[in-house]
């Protein structure tokens, strides 16, 4: 049993065409409608909470990457030591961004903005066991440094070779040659390193200037087709009601902020979501041609999600139903599923790629509905079902 191919067509269709940044006026119009709509899917108890975030993440980048330049041009000007304390401060803001820390930097730096999280409930509050389906409603920007002309192309070129690497590339990386330059510079007086990172950081400040005057895109895939994913599921679960589980379905907002919704989420219910009576299964990006099974995640340190065995009952659980699905793939960007496996929560991620291994259309403005694979999310919705069974039973 799949998820209904015309709902799912229904809630990307809808939403698509509203401009959904995060903490925007359209992320907020995508929350209500999705709250009526999973209303009308038979949900009795549904809300929508708002929490706080900061809005799209090119303005703190590009100052960090600012601070990260200021560092080396200290350190060519002979100031090594200030130099020095400029790309320890900038490789600390950094790794806290794009980590998931505490944010400090981005606190100092900028205003709060309300964030909207819609939260549906179904089944018994007292349920021994609770299930957290995740998607997120808000959408990113685009700009150059997304095109994957040249991942498609090293695929076509050499096919072999490429699939054995099943963890994306670390772009993040790129951000500390910088830093690590002056430090390099200042501990050795050798002017090279400084000035190849310099450069570095201006290319970095450039493709983020480049993000931030960019246009949202429609985000069907990513992330409209997780959204579509939960309604589909709860009409499922109203067809056939599993009554000894607790499933909450959660779309969150500000997930293109890094996680600013799911990390309001669990300050607001990890109280109720007890450890070892609660499983996290994120629906993230589902559209492309092939369903995937992401093991773990980390920008810049690789971490696998917590809890092995709730990853290999997925993947049972696909092999009962018999669906196709891709394993031990990694990722290098950042999803909502950080957060709770950070807090020790059995997490799982369903994803999907291309066949040159990449999330189709990824932050391109071709990110529209009809360019996704509507066989590949009822796929999904069906094993998140059979996921949800198996917690049931």
């Amino acid at each position: 049993m799949k998820g209904s191919d015309a709902t799912l067509r229904e809630v990307v269709e809808t939403l698509a065409p509203i401009d959904r940044p995060p903490c925007s006026e359209g992320e907020r119009r995508a929350a209500e409608w999705l709250r009526d709509r999973l209303r009308g899917a038979g949900v009795a108890r549904v809300e929508i909470e708002e929490e706080r975030g900061y809005g799209t993440f090119p303005p703190t980048l590009i100052a960090i990457d600012a601070l990260a330049a200021a560092g080396a041009a200290l350190a060519l000007s002979g100031r090594r030591a200030a130099g020095t304390a400029a790309a320890v401060a900038a490789v600390a803001a950094f790794a806290d961004e794009i980590e998931n820390g505490p944010r400090v930097f981005r606190a100092a730096l900028r205003r709060e903005r309300t964030l909207a999280n819609v939260v549906a409930r179904i089944g018994p509050d007292d349920a021994e066991r609770t299930l957290v389906v995740l998607a997120h409603h808000d959408a990113p920007q685009t700009g150059a440094i997304f095109d994957q002309g040249l991942q498609r192309k090293a695929f076509e070129l050499a096919p072999d070779f490429m699939d054995r690497f099943r963890t994306s590339v670390p772009l993040w990386w790129i951000g500390l040659a910088c830093p690590l330059g002056t430090v390099a510079t200042a501990v050795s007086g050798w002017r090279g390193p400084a000035r190849v990172g310099l450069g570095v950081a201006l290319v970095g400040l450039a493709a983020m200037a480049d993000i931030w005057r960019s246009p949202t895109v429609p985000g069907a895939n990513d992330n409209l087709s997780g959204v579509a994913g939960l309604v589909g599921l709860a009409e499922m679960l109203e067809e056939r009601p599993l009554p000894r589980l607790r499933v909450l379905l959660v779309s969150c907002g500000a997930e293109e902020s890094f996680q600013d919704g799911i990390r309001g989420f669990m300050r607001r219910h990890a109280a109720e979501l007890p450890l070892g009576r609660t499983w996290v299964l994120n629906l993230e990006t589902i559209g492309s041609p092939k369903l995937a099974l992401i093991e773990g995640e980390g920008p810049l340190v690789m971490r696998d999600y917590t809890d092995p065995e709730f990853r290999e009952l997925v993947a049972r659980s696909a092999e009962a139903a018999g669906i196709g699905l891709e394993r031990d793939l990694r990722s290098r960007a950042s999803t909502d599923s950080v957060v709770p496996s950070r807090a020790g929560y059995a997490t799982a991620t369903l994803s999907s790629v291309t066949d040159w291994r990449s999330l189709a259309n990824y932050h391109w403005p071709s990110d529209v509905p009809d360019n996704l694979d509507y066989g590949t999310m009822g796929d999904a919705v069906a094993l998140a079902y059979a996921v949800a069974d198996a917690l049931a039973g």
